[in-house]
């Protein structure tokens, strides 16, 4: 802190040590002026921000089709398809396409997805819920989340346990 000055001293006080007069906030009374290299100062905030781009996660989303007469064994090996997509830390967009007659009994549709949904509900976090748009239904499901609240172990409140309360 070299407290407040006129320009010019603080520019030739700057070109004495080698260095640059950076304006850090210019609508402040006075503004603010910081001696610093700024070559260097720009190449670290370049590496900064690389480092960034590197540690971000992109999340991907698969998708997998189903039909209302999608039997056993093809059911069977798309739950499996959904469960090494959420483990890879994918999302998983479940869509179910109504073709022709099909759509004269949607109840069947609904219900395929409702049992893919029973099937992985431990390994997931539903992040939208089974909607239909024109002749698609879908839903949105996605890894577990880290933080999410642990579900209950059949107790009920107040049952097992013993509180105490310190006056």
């Amino acid at each position: 802190m070299l407290g407040v000055m006129p320009t010019r001293n603080a520019q030739s006080m700057a070109e004495r040590m080698g260095l640059d007069l950076v304006e850090i906030t210019p609508n402040a009374n006075p503004p603010v002026c910081k001696i610093m290299d700024y070559g260097k100062f720009k190449y670290e905030e370049s590496i900064k921000a690389k480092q960034a781009r590197k540690a971000q996660k992109v999340q991907k989303v698969k998708e997998i089709k189903f039909h209302p007469g999608t039997d056993t064994n093809d059911f069977n090996y798309k739950i499996n398809q959904i469960r090494g997509f959420l483990k890879d830390g994918s999302k998983v967009k479940l869509t179910l396409q109504f073709r022709g007659r099909e759509n004269a009994h949607r109840e069947l549709g609904e219900d395929v997805i409702n049992r893919v949904l029973e099937e992985i509900k431990d390994e997931c976090f539903i992040e939208q819920a089974p909607k239909t748009l024109g002749r698609v239904h879908g839903a949105l499901v996605g890894p577990p989340r880290k933080n999410a609240p642990k579900p209950q172990s059949g107790k009920a409140p107040g049952e097992g346990g013993v509180k105490i309360v310190v006056s």
